[in-house]
């Protein structure tokens, strides 16, 4: 795979971050000798991830969507955003509850700087703000990491839904 192909294909992966996928490739070894897996190209991507300075992995904090915000409303969410709000039910939030996501968003952006991110699928609304919640109260350094993680994660479903929609 080229370069470009394999920038063209996993670029997305991490939410508008293209250069990571470029660095993994640059950095070689993507497929770990046995040909491309989820797991291999996610083991390169995240390295690259974890390598990137502070500043690098805060823009990739900061390109992910607000749950259930405006751009939700708009339909201005990627493709996999707005796959992944959808199955876990948040785009059919009551007026009550929107209002509450929408206070959680606005609190939580202006404690840390960058969106609540979590890895949604499997999650219901509910434990969503059950998690919310409890993050708020989290730590600065401690929940940078926590969200750092949960970009990890949701990398590694994309990932997996796409070698299995591969193999179909």
């Amino acid at each position: 795979m080229t370069r470009e192909d394999f920038v063209a294909r996993f670029g997305g992966v991490f939410e508008h971050s293209p250069w990571i996928a470029e660095r993994a490739f640059d950095a070689g070894g993507v497929d770990g000798g046995g040909g491309l897996t989820a797991e291999t190209v996610h083991a390169a991507l995240t390295a690259r991830f974890r390598t990137a300075s502070e500043a690098e992995r805060l823009g990739v904090l900061n390109a992910h969507p607000d749950l259930a915000g405006k751009l939700a409303i708009a339909g201005g969410l990627t493709e996999d955003s707005r796959k992944e709000q959808a199955g876990a039910g948040l785009d059919r939030l009551s007026p009550e509850e929107h209002a509450r996501f929408t206070a959680l968003n606005a609190a939580y952006v202006e404690k840390f700087g960058f969106p609540f991110i979590i890895a949604v699928k499997g999650l219901g609304k509910d434990d969503i703000l059950q998690a919310f919640e409890r993050r708020i109260d989290n730590e600065a350094g401690a929940e940078f990491e926590t969200a750092c993680g949960q970009v990890e994660k949701i990398a590694g479903l994309r990932l997996a839904a796409m070698f299995a929609e591969d193999a179909r």
